[in-house]
């Protein structure tokens, strides 16, 4: 018989659950998901797949109404530089590596500086977008006798409508760059290490004079657990839950390794 806690052999499937641990972050992450998406989805052929990529677009374009995101990832892409310009002359930094990332800031800055209003206000001009856009959250609201219009884009070739997608998708790649390069540099600036989270649980107080942005824990799918994970800029808390048969979390409270990353 196995001692307790020791699991038995398997293949080891490791799962990233990241958290943020501030509000601008967060927008980031929910963006990035939604460009994740509509990235697989515009790759696909079938009408169901590029309704739901329209469907996305408009869920970018809600996020990132906020007046000042705009402004507030301009001014990280200029820190994110400044930070790097300053290993200038570091013997253990290659030159050709800082050039290399100094361009990817510039060219995400200068394309989103140069994108008039928020991501996607260019479309807004386009009434048959928004009369789509108004009852796509209506349950059943796009049948083809509420926008007989969009039925009959829906019934061209796969290739006319990704044309198509991809000419108002472009209006918020420069979006979608940007948030690609600050959130790379921010998941590079952490360092990985294995915690235990002791009875299923695991705190940590974050040390004063540094500002942590983002969590990112790895474990183990073959554990069947899934990490309860709450924070802010002082504390992280991590409470491990056992996915039962019927779905339902319990409370884990055996002990379990965790790889953790605080990202600032």
């Amino acid at each position: 018989m196995a001692p307790r806690g020791a699991a038995p052999a398997r293949n080891t499937h490791l799962v990233l659950y990241e958290y943020p641990l501030s509000e601008g972050i967060r927008t980031m992450l929910r963006l990035e998901h939604l460009f994740d998406r509509l990235g697989q989805l515009l790759a696909r052929d079938t009408v169901l797949d590029h309704h739901f990529a329209l469907a996305t677009l408009f869920e970018i374009m809600d996020v990132s109404a906020r007046a000042d995101l705009k402004s507030d990832l301009l001014k990280e892409l200029d820190l994110q530089r400044s930070r790097i310009a300053s290993f200038r002359g570091n013997p253990s930094i290659a030159e050709a590596a800082l050039d290399e990332a100094i361009a990817r800031i510039d060219n995400a800055f200068d394309g989103l500086n140069q994108t008039q209003g928020k991501a996607g206000s260019q479309l807004a001009s386009n009434e048959w977008l928004m009369s789509i856009r108004s009852r796509i959250g209506i349950p059943g609201g796009t049948c083809e006798f509420d926008l007989p219009a969009y039925y009959a884009w829906q019934q061209r070739a796969a290739s006319q409508r990704r044309a198509d997608l991809m000419h108002w998708t472009g209006t918020v790649m420069p979006l979608a760059q940007a948030l690609s390069v600050l959130l790379g540099h921010l998941r590079e600036s952490g360092v990985p290490h294995k915690v235990a989270a002791i009875g299923g649980q695991y705190q940590h107080s974050l040390p004063t004079g540094r500002t942590y942005h983002l969590l990112r824990v790895r474990m183990d799918q073959g554990n069947g657990l899934v990490p309860e994970i709450s924070g802010h800029r002082l504390m992280i808390s991590i409470r491990l839950m056992r996915v039962e048969p019927d779905g339902r979390l319990k409370p884990c409270i055996d002990d379990a390794s965790l790889e953790l990353t605080l990202c600032s």
